[in-house]
């Protein structure tokens, strides 16, 4: 018996283990098979492909999608992407507040109120593997905080006291650091989250280190220099000590990861000054590069840079995405990157090897003193997605004959074409802009079958670099007329010469009713139809608020001037604020200055973003390009969007215009979603580009879709809380138009 015991003990112990095993693995099948099933992140998963498998909507049902419900919300955050956990959906409405919702029917479950400054594109979820501790991970302002997922109160135990200090290590004065929050939540893998920033884009702006963080305790975990430091890889690419003091080189927007292999892709922008780098001579890395980075480690694995000594702004910006292509009979796992100024670059995801050839070829050399560029610039051999010179022949044919002869004669004063670098004695005309090409949000895959889909737009720029005296933080008499110059060059087209208002709304009492934090958050970051100027600095905001009539004074905006306490909205509030952060002991200037034996150029030169002609180019200006990646060729291009004279029945003049930030849903049953301005939202075959399906939203949308599934049925949801710009047509304005909000779609129920 006591034989026969011990074996039924072993026996027992023997199938416990077998039992582990296989249930271990059955877990880690799930946990796989599990992917892109779920939006539980900005992006749809840590890959950023905004691919989902679907099993209900299909192409042939795609044309029956209707609106099922929707949930009102004010466009203070129109940019916001909601995610989905389980059940429940997470948005931002009712003046900055963070809301828990149904996600069957928009129900509120809780509010936490009043998050001023909260992440403006999306937030983070993560969960620990018993699923008891669930949390919503975003940044406030310069902070890091979190939220319990189930009961939308602060976690303050959580980093110092409830938050993490963003300004902390950047080789800066922290309280001279006047912002450093990202557009976009980051990424997490495990229990890491790897967090980019936006510390500015002006001389001396903070550098944009990458840093990851433990979830749980908010510890740093490691930073990667993205300006390196003496020993480190990358240094000698640049002058002598130039992270004390040259900024930038940051991910202000999308990285992506791949979680099963611990690595993360980080595409990093200019370093600073954009339009000019006669501080910072060199290659300079790890600016404009992808860099592939080990999650655990933060040790670089390998690293492509797009662009030498970028003169250009062309930031790395939209997400890479991570594909599986069958090339030459040979399966690949790659990273595709699509830039600013129109290419795609692909490389082995392991190894960081090119896919398909890239050439340095030659471009011209700077005629401005103390600059020097790079003689080459990496050409991707793939077909490019875009035009890149403004010529008298593809001018705009819908410009009246007046300007039309005007430009011919700046094209033939001025230069145009790629790499043409910005000089202070003539215009270059360069297409594309900053603005133009691919940026944030504006790529998508299906993974599985080696297809990837751009949204680009041919937005060109006008630069002519001057002269500039260091700026000042105080304030002077002189500061108002600085401020009407800044606001003739990057604000007036938009908003009108005498700040009534155009294609943007009036400006006429503004100060009045936006604080100065809430109006550097809308230039920085954008709003609506407005791109976000990142490059702008601490004194040229205050020079342009003080002209709108303002005092440019930071001031909790949560506090309501009479009785000093928060204004909550109706509904289930659970809390308010997010966790209060005590005042800076000391408060030093932004850095102004060299450093002491800095070698550095005798000037300093600038230019605006030279947005003011967006429409120079023959249309189409916006349109979505898919590219066959097996194949390295495009397969398909579709013009998307509209404006007013589309609308209006005058189809000659009806250009397809205006992506600017919108995005796409790629599904595994070959459609694709995608909005466009106008309102428009397309359904579209992934192998053909013909539109399947087309709708009209009462509102505006410039945020990321995303789509979801619960008990089988699946649904689109759409942030349409945007303004229409006055070149579109309002249709808010329709019978039975929707009130600004989340409008959710679905396929009708079946009878």
């Amino acid at each position: 018996m006591y034989h026969v015991n011990n074996l039924n003990k072993l026996t027992s112990v023997l199938i416990t283990l077998i039992l582990t095993i296989v249930l271990a693995g059955c877990d880690q099948d799930a946990e796989k098979n599990n992917q892109h099933t779920t939006w539980s992140h900005y992006g749809g998963g840590p890959d950023q492909t905004k691919y989902v498998k679907v099993t209900e909507i299909n192409k042939e049902n795609v044309n029956r999608m209707e609106v099922v419900w929707s949930y009102p919300a004010d466009g203070g955050f129109n940019n916001f992407s909601p995610i989905v956990v389980d059940t429940i959906m997470y948005v931002v409405g009712k003046n900055n507040s963070l809301i828990a919702i149904n996600a069957k029917n928009g129900k509120e479950i809780w509010i936490h109120a009043n998050l001023r400054g909260l992440t403006r594109k999306g937030i983070n979820y993560w969960e620990s593997e018993d699923k008891k501790d669930r949390r919503l991970v975003f940044t406030l302002n310069n902070s890091l905080q979190e939220i319990d997922a189930i009961t939308g109160k602060s976690i303050t135990s959580f980093g110092n006291n409830g938050y993490v200090d963003l300004r902390e290590g950047l080789d800066r004065e922290p309280t001279s650091i006047r912002r450093v929050q990202a557009m976009m939540p980051g990424v997490i893998v495990g229990d890491i989250l790897i967090l980019g920033s936006a510390p500015g884009e002006n001389y001396f702006s903070a550098p944009g280190y990458v840093r990851a963080y433990n979830v749980v305790t908010g510890r740093l975990e490691w930073t990667f220099h993205t300006i390196p430091h003496p020993g480190e890889f990358g240094y000698e690419t640049w002058p002598k000590d130039a992270y004390k003091y040259v900024g930038g080189a940051n991910v202000w927007s999308e990285m992506s990861a791949d979680a099963e292999r611990g690595i993360v892709y980080l595409p990093l922008g200019s370093p600073t000054f954009d339009f000019y780098g006669g501080d910072r001579i060199g290659d300079g890395l790890f600016g404009n590069s992808l860099v592939a980075v080990d999650i655990k480690t933060g040790k670089r694995l390998w690293h492509y840079q797009t662009v030498h000594h970028d003169l250009w702004d062309y930031d790395l910006s939209p997400a890479p995405q991570l594909l599986t292509i069958n090339k030459d009979g040979k399966e690949i796992d790659v990273v595709a990157a699509a830039t600013k100024h129109g290419f795609v670059f692909v490389f082995d995801r392991v190894t960081g090897e090119p896919v398909f050839p890239i050439e340095e070829r030659p471009f011209p050399a700077s005629d401005v003193p103390g600059e020097k560029t790079s003689p080459t610039q990496p050409i991707p051999t793939l077909p490019s997605f875009m035009r890149h010179e403004v010529t008298k022949e593809n001018i705009n044919p819908y410009l009246p004959d007046s300007i039309k002869r005007m430009w011919v004669k700046r094209l033939d004063a001025g230069k145009t074409g790629l790499f043409t670098p910005p000089s202070d004695k003539y215009e270059t005309i360069i297409l594309p802009g900053p603005l133009g090409g691919a940026n944030y949000g504006n790529t998508a895959s299906n993974p599985d079958k080696g297809l990837m889909f751009v949204m680009s737009q041919e937005h060109p720029s006008i630069y002519q670099l001057s002269k500039v005296e260091p700026p000042k933080v105080d304030l002077s008499a002189d500061d108002v007329k600085k401020g009407l110059t800044l606001y003739n060059t990057t604000c007036k087209t938009c908003h009108g010469a005498d700040m009534e208002g155009g294609v943007g709304p009036t400006l006429k009492n503004a100060s009045q009713h936006i604080f100065y934090d809430e109006f550097k958050n809308i230039v920085l970051n954008g709003r609506g139809q407005m791109p976000g100027f990142v490059h702008i600095d601490e004194a040229s905001l205050a020079n342009i608020y003080r002209y709108l009539g303002g005092i440019p004074r930071s001031f909790n905006a949560n506090r309501n001037k009479e009785n000093n306490e928060e204004v909550l909205p109706e509904g289930p509030v659970v809390a308010s604020g997010g966790i209060k952060i005590p005042a800076d002991e000391k408060h030093v200037a932004p850095m102004l200055e060299y450093p002491e034996n800095v070698e550095h150029p005798e000037n300093r030169y600038t230019t605006g973003y030279g947005l003011e002609w967006e429409n120079l180019m023959s249309p189409p200006w916006s349109y979505i390009v898919a590219y066959d990646l097996n194949k390295g060729e495009i397969k398909w291009k579709q013009p998307v969007g509209e404006d007013f004279e589309f609308v209006n029945g005058d189809k000659t003049k009806g250009a397809i215009v205006g992506v600017q930030r919108k995005s796409m849903v790629v599904t595994s049953s070959g459609v694709l979603f995608a909005t466009a301005k106008g309102g428009k939202l397309y359904a579209i075959d992934q192998d053909t580009g013909n539109v399947l399906w087309e709708t009209t939203l009462s509102n505006e949308s410039v945020a990321l879709p995303i789509m979801y599934a619960l008990n089988g049925k699946e649904y689109l949801v759409i942030n349409a809380t945007g303004n229409f710009a006055s070149d579109s047509y309002d249709h808010s304005k329709e019978p039975g138009a929707l009130p600004k909000g989340y409008v959710v779609y679905a396929l009708p129920e079946k009878k």
